[in-house]
């Protein structure tokens, strides 16, 4: 998954080829294709191991309102921290407007944050750490697009005092 990611966030979609990362990860063709039969299969596990990383800002202990602050500060330091994760799911999203199976991906990603969201979010609203537990749907999809919107563009074209920014106005939003 590792070489496959690393790739992807290096050349983009159009320049992963299975048979460089069967070649990163020392493996014949033949090998890489016994596990992941598909290009779609590869992507379907870079975006798993990508997700294992977004999973990092979901702190499971504390209040719905630390949890909430914590996926925040979360992000922020995975866009410090790990700037490849954005890209490649960046380029994944983009992909997707001319792949309905990458889009298929996508979407199944986006829907499971917002799930998550939401409900941290009603939990949230309950103890009187957000404003309404009523928009906690309406919320997670905002904050779900403006933050994939935040982090389309690459590492290079993204200021972070901005990326800060638009965070902090997000997290005023809820609050």
């Amino acid at each position: 998954m590792q070489a496959a990611y690393d790739l992807l966030a290096e050349r983009g979609f159009e320049g992963l080829r299975t048979r460089d990362v069967a070649a990163k990860v020392g493996v014949n063709i033949a090998t890489l294709h016994y596990y992941f039969p598909t290009k779609e299969k590869l992507i379907r596990g870079v975006v798993g191991y990508a997700m294992e990383r977004f999973r990092t800002t979901l702190q499971p202990a504390g209040s719905p309102g630390a949890q909430v602050r914590a996926h925040f500060a979360g992000i922020r330091r995975l866009a410090r921290t790990e700037p490849k994760l954005f890209v490649v799911m960046g380029e994944l999203a983009m992909r997707g407007r001319r792949d309905r199976a990458i889009a298929a991906i996508v979407r199944d990603v986006d829907n499971t944050w917002q799930k998550v969201l939401s409900a941290l979010l009603r939990q949230a609203a309950k103890e009187g750490a957000i404003a309404s537990a009523a928009k906690a749907d309406d919320l997670a999809a905002l904050i779900v697009a403006t933050l994939k919107g935040l982090f389309m563009l690459g590492p290079e074209g993204r200021d972070p005092k901005e990326v800060d920014r638009q965070l902090r106005a997000l997290e005023r939003l809820i609050a």
